[in-house]
Order: structure tokens, then C-alpha cells, then sequence
């Protein structure tokens, strides 16, 4: 964290600048980021939170997690460093806890409507807190043990304190909202009695479908999607689970992806003590600075290094995996139905083919190269000869993003919800359900989710 005096450097600094590209095109949420940090500059924190508040409900998650996109289009970027937005975002929410100014906002009057919010992860909680506070009944369902979502489960404890996400949980529930956990939506109760007992509905589901990698020996022990380690480990460091359902101690570790969920694997392998880890990506290695692909003030294609890589991390772009080597190993012995500890539960993870009789050994690998658009975009590869080459591997998690909602969920079958092309739900105003976040656009970043649950049009 910035001392005070660098903060009121990096605040007044944004004083110079002539248009607020930040806020009336960075921000999805449309914070006023030049005048709270006048504000900051200023020594005026009251009004700094004041105004932060007045478009964003969840300061403390974006501030630690959100990539800032209003720093990408900062106007300073142009010829020098942009302005650092997300930690002078930081140090105001967190000077309003400390001084008591965040407080339960529950609504005027009471509207006599009910919502049912389905998924308590970032679209949900926001959509949750925008209907409460106009006054709606609002009770938000979630299949996990506690709420978050990807906030919670996703992103490891090393970037997101969960008691962040505990300490806003008895804001929203002293404002009236109700949370339902361990109930899945779908299978425990119907999708179409919540839309028959309320008078809206909210899906809020994320994307479930993780993308898989279907090659040769996939189904080999040890070969894990991403979020089977993230999610695991997340439940046993807040002590859902008793154990972390996978351990890279002493292994060699390759993750498959070269995005924020590959880098969370990467981090997290090397708190469990991994003897190695290599992140591959089929892409090409970006540019060392913003790409003339896109120019400010779009989000810049360039190499991004997170504090996960320079912990200690193998990376290689132009990649294509094959097939995943295999070898032999002993049968492993039954496991005991009693080794959950008390009051925990034992893991479930995501379904994935076990065996006993191999685990994986490595990955072959075949060299790529790409052919660029004449704006500079990666367009498509094709393999280079004689460059095949088998990368040693103990555990491999595949961290190559999401594909979607499910055609036959069943939230999209009991509701009866349209989809496009590409599995997005598509809202259906006139029943009033409303799907908003990474459902309804295509996995993307928190901040959207955040402002996709605000713009919900119901009164």
C-alpha cells in the first residue's frame, strides 16, 4: 500500500489531466475517479468514500482484484505512467471501515415485491443490493457453503482475504437481504417455483462450463481443471474441507493457460512448495509494452507478469499441447468415510476420470507459429515441423478459461430461457428474469459483473 504522501502525489497528479477518459470510458461501474481523488489529495477521506460509493458497492473487491481498466485509459498513460486509481480506490474504502462511514443502507419504504436472486457471486450480490435498496424482498440462493462465488471459491486467499468478503456479508444481511446456502437452485428447489413465488428472478449462475483439453490421456490421475485446485484449496484454508484436495508439494507443475487463472494455479502450486512450475500458452508472447493493435485508450494488448511469476515460474508462449505421458502406479488404498474432520466436509471437486493404474508424467508439446491480421492480432497457427518436445509434469491443471452455461442446465430447461450462439442466457423482461454477469455476456472480469447486476431494469 502507498504511504500518504505518495497517495497525494499519485492524486494530485490527476489533477492535470483535461478529459476524464477514466471515468466516461474505463470504468464500467462510471466511478468518478478524478473528483474522489481530488478529494484524496485533499485530505477530505468523508467525501472521497462520499462519492466512491455513489456508483460502486464493493470497493474492497475491486481495489484488490479489478485489473483497472480506468488505468489503461488514464490520460497520463499517454506519454508516462497512468495514475494508480486502484490503490488510491483501496485506501479510501478501507479509511471508511475504520472510521465506521460503512454502514447498513437498507431501503426508505418497502416496495410489497419479491426477488429471487439465483448465484451470490459478483453479479448476484450486486444485483441483490441495487433491488434492496429500492425497496425490493430480496432473498439470494447459492449452491455453495457460503457466499462470493468466484470472489470466494476462484481467486485464491493470497489476492482476496475472504473475511473481506464475510465483513460486507453482515452489511447486506443487516440491510435486509437474505442469503439461502447449500441450496442449488435446479436440483434442491425448481427454477420455475422461485419465478411462480416471486415476482422476478435473477440468474446470476456464472459460466460452469470450464473449457477442457480432449486429448490423448486426459484421462489420466493427476490432470485437473483449474479451479479443482483454486476451489479446493480456498474451502480447506477457510475450513470447509478438513485438507486441500490436491497438494503440489515436491511436484513438478504445468499449467495449461496463460491467463489470471493459469497465474492463480502458478501461485498457489508454489505456496504448497512445488519443485517446479511451468505455465504454457498456445498464444504468442505479447509485446513487452501496449501493442499498436490497441492503441489508448483501449485495454492494451502487452505482456502482463503477476506477482505469482515472480515468485518463481517457468513461462513459454507458442505452445500447443498434444497428449498427456502417462505412467504406472500402485493401486491406492481405500479412503476412510471418517476423515473429514468435525463440522467439515470431505471435497467434492469437479467430476473428472480417475484411474488408478497411471497418472501423468508429462505433456508432448509441438511448437506453433502465428499468423497476424494487419492490425497486429493473432489470427491463426500452424505447427512447426520436427519441434515436438515432452515437458515433465507430476500435476497438469488446465486453465484455459470458461465456454458457457450448459444448454440442458437446469436452470435454462425449468425457466425456459433462450441462448445464444455461444450459450449466453438471454433475459426474458417480459416474465421479468434477468440474467446478468458472466451468464449472460461470456466470462469476463468482476467489475463488468459488478455493473451488469446494477443495470437490471425493475423498479
Amino acid at each position: 500500500m502507498l504511504s500518504d504522501e505518495e497517495l497525494k502525489e499519485q492524486t494530485a497528479r490527476c489533477m492535470n489531466c483535461g478529459q476524464p477518459f477514466c471515468h466516461a470510458y474505463g470504468c464500467p461501474l462510471g466511478n468518478f475517479v478524478p473528483d474522489q481523488n481530488r478529494a484524496v489529495a485533499q485530505g477530505d477521506w468523508r467525501r472521497a468514500y462520499a462519492l466512491l460509493s455513489m456508483n460502486s458497492d464493493f470497493p474492497e473487491f475491486t481495489s484488490r482484484i479489478c485489473p483497472a481498466l480506468c488505468e489503461a485509459s488514464c490520460v497520463h498513460g499517454l506519454d508516462e505512467e497512468s495514475v494508480m486509481v486502484r490503490q488510491s480506490e483501496k485506501r479510501i474504502i478501507e479509511t471508511a471501515f475504520e472510521n465506521g462511514w460503512v454502514v447498513p443502507q437498507p431501503p426508505e419504504k418497502e416496495n410489497g415485491k419479491s426477488v429471487a436472486v439465483i448465484g451470490a457471486g459478483p453479479a448476484g450480490l450486486s444485483a441483490a443490493v441495487t433491488l434492496r435498496r429500492k425497496g425490493w424482498r430480496v432473498t439470494v440462493y447459492e449452491r455453495r457453503a457460503n457466499i462470493g462465488g468466484l470472489l470466494r471459491y476462484g481467486i485464491p486467499c493470497f489476492k482476496l482475504d475472504k473475511a473481506l468478503i464475510d465483513r460486507r456479508r453482515t452489511l447486506l444481511e443487516a440491510e435486509g437481504i437474505r442469503f439461502v446456502t447449500g441450496i442449488e437452485v435446479g436440483k434442491d428447489l425448481s427454477a420455475d417455483w422461485l419465478a411462480k413465488q416471486n415476482d422476478a428472478v435473477i440468474v446470476a449462475i456464472g459460466t460452469p462450463a470450464a473449457r477442457d483439453l480432449k486429448i490423448p490421456g486426459r484421462e489420466l490421475a493427476g490432470v485437473h481443471l483449474a479451479l479443482e485446485l483454486l476451489e479446493g484449496q480456498n474451502r480447506f484454508l477457510t475450513g470447509e474441507i478438513d485438507a486441500p484436495p490436491i497438494n503440489a508439494n515436491g511436484k513438478d507443475v504445468l499449467v495449461i493457460g496463460g491467463g489470471d487463472t493459469g497465474s492463480d494455479c502458478v501461485g498457489t502450486a508454489i505456496r504448497h512448495g512445488a519443485k517446479s512450475v511451468t505455465q504454457i500458452e498456445i498464444m504468442p508472447k505479447p509485446p513487452d509494452e501496449r501493442d499498436a493493435s490497441t492503441p489508448w485508450p483501449l485495454w492494451p494488448y502487452m505482456l502482463r507478469t503477476s506477482s505469482s511469476h515472480k515468485e518463481g515460474c517457468e513461462r513459454r508462449w507458442n505452445l500447443n499441447s498434444l497428449r498427456f505421458i502417462g505412467r504406472a502406479v500402485a493401486p491406492r488404498p481405500p479412503q476412510s468415510a471418517t476423515s473429514a474432520g468435525a463440522g467439515r466436509q470431505p471435497y467434492q471437486g469437479a467430476d473428472v476420470v480417475r484411474s488408478d493404474s497411471a497418472c501423468v508424467a508429462g505433456v508432448e508439446v509441438e511448437t506453433v507459429e502465428w499468423e497476424f491480421s494487419p492490425e497486429g492480432r493473432p489470427l491463426k497457427f500452424h505447427a512447426v515441423p520436427n519441434t515436438k518436445e515432452i515437458i515433465k509434469a507430476d500435476l497438469v491443471f488446465l486453465a484455459m478459461g470458461f465456454t458457457g452455461v450448459p444448454t440442458d442446465h437446469p436452470i435454462v430447461t425449468q425457466l425456459g430461457l433462450a441462448q445464444t450462439p455461444r450459450t449466453a442466457l438471454i433475459s426474458d423482461a417480459p416474465r421479468n428474469i434477468y440474467c446478468v454477469g458472466d451468464c449472460a455476456s461470456g466470462a469476463s472480469l468482476v467489475v463488468r459483473a459488478l455493473a451488469s447486476g446494477k443495470s437490471i431494469p425493475l423498479e
